[in-house]
């Protein structure tokens, strides 16, 4: 009888296929990587799946004597050699920088093999999701006199005002996918949650494939720089208006047919796995 080979062990050899991030033009100062940036994506694919928050627990569970645990420590070995905690504690902490970039050129790769476009308008929906910092929140007197109270304070995080959850201090995962039969993340970002979303937009519609054309978004990304830009594209963005409801502008139907494409499309993928994989980033950042 053969075995079947377990789900997580099929998933991390995927990453394996994956198309390699843009590399620098230029190459960083100092001793050339030894291990491929690929190694600690299959890592954090196993820690997303198996719940592990820390580097610890990743190691102690790939010591266990089973079969999958097996399969999965042959797939993190490079030319024999397997890294060391110090090397995955650094290498993991450094993995989110590189994230929106390799989110990106997956996109475009999976754009191209599966054509989400091909019988449907060639949109893509835009949106935030407001995430919590781990720990103790920095309140603004004590940010301004540069006193952290408490160890488990994030400084990198920030505050933002939610309309559903009022004030958090926290992060802002920034996500662009597709508005078709799939949904296919094309550009992520995860900055501080007082960062704009309009500022953001203009860093992750360059890295939208040029198939897309529509630009679907709430009124945080109706500014004069987020349209500005789609124009220079050829893209069409198309925003919730400013005012008081209801509007009675001519496009006004036309616009409610995008919110509803782009409301069932984003609001869907952000209820999966993509927020819980923002809280494993700033675990794998922060430890």
């Amino acid at each position: 009888m053969i075995a079947e080979t377990p789900l997580l062990v099929k998933l991390v050899q995927l990453v394996d296929r994956l198309p390699e991030r843009p590399r620098p033009i230029k190459r960083p100062r100092g001793r050339p990587r030894f291990y491929p940036d690929g190694l600690f994506l299959k890592a954090l694919v196993i820690m997303i799946l198996r719940h592990l928050h820390t580097v610890y627990e990743l190691l102690t569970v790939l010591d266990q004597p089973t079969a999958e645990m097996s399969q999965l420590r042959r797939l993190l070995y490079v030319n024999g050699r397997f890294p060391s905690r110090r090397t995955w504690e650094r290498r993991l902490q450094a993995l989110p920088e590189t994230l929106p970039a390799q989110i990106g050129a997956l996109g475009r790769h999976l754009v191209s093999l599966l054509r989400p476009w091909a019988t449907c308008g060639r949109a893509v929906a835009i949106d935030s999701t407001t995430l919590r910092a781990r720990g103790g929140v920095w309140h603004k007197k004590d940010r301004d006199a540069g006193v952290v109270p408490h160890t488990s304070i994030d400084t990198q995080a920030h505050w933002t005002k939610s309309g559903w959850h009022g004030w958090v201090y926290g992060w802002k995962l920034h996500v662009v996918v597709t508005v078709a039969e799939v949904w296919l993340p094309l550009a992520a970002e995860l900055p501080a949650a007082n960062r704009h979303d309009g500022e953001q937009a203009l860093t992750l519609v360059p890295a939208l494939p040029d198939e897309a054309r529509y630009v679907l978004g709430d009124r945080h990304y109706n500014t004069p720089e987020v349209r500005a830009f789609c124009d220079q594209t050829d893209r069409m963005l198309v925003a919730t208006q400013p005012g008081r409801y209801p509007h009675r502008d001519d496009g006004v139907e036309v616009r409610r047919i995008f919110h509803l494409l782009r409301s069932r499309a984003i609001e869907n993928f952000n209820e999966g796995s993509p927020q819980q994989a923002a809280g494993y980033l700033q675990n794998s950042a922060n430890c």
